[in-house]
């Protein structure tokens, strides 16, 4: 059928382009970056995965106590995620390619196996009106 033929191949396709982004998901990632505060005495950096990668904290402010110290550090690190947020352009969570890649997966297989039962069912009934005729 060539519907099916071409099915197959667009689902292939698009997994193929799936598992290329998977193997490779540095190329899709942001880059790292670090948001500060109280005029550049603390900065937090936020890793390619959009997690915490380092907390800096300038000696100097550590005069001002710890209150001064938590609060700069929560502002530095919203300024973080707001940056990353701009450079996304998204709000939304980034899904898991590899749970997307799988489940693709399974709804390949299975459609093809239906696909070729539907097809040996069709090629059987034809057979049969062909035979009778």
């Amino acid at each position: 059928m060539p519907e099916q033929n071409e099915f197959e191949r667009r689902l292939a396709e698009a997994r193929a382009a799936l598992a290329q982004v998977t193997a490779a998901p540095e190329e899709s990632q942001a880059e790292p970056v670090t948001g500060e505060s109280a005029k550049g005495l603390i900065g937090v950096t936020l890793g390619v995965d959009g997690r915490v990668d380092k907390i800096r904290v300038d000696p100097k402010a550590f005069k001002e106590g710890s209150d001064f110290i938590a609060e700069h550090v929560l502002l530095a690190a919203n300024d973080a995620l707001n940056q990353r947020a701009a450079m996304v352009g998204t709000d939304e969570p980034v899904p898991d390619l590899g749970a997307v890649d799988k489940s693709l997966t399974e709804i390949q297989e299975s459609s093809l196996a239906r696909f070729q039962a539907m097809e040996a069912s069709i090629t059987q009934v034809l057979g049969k009106l062909q035979s009778g005729r």
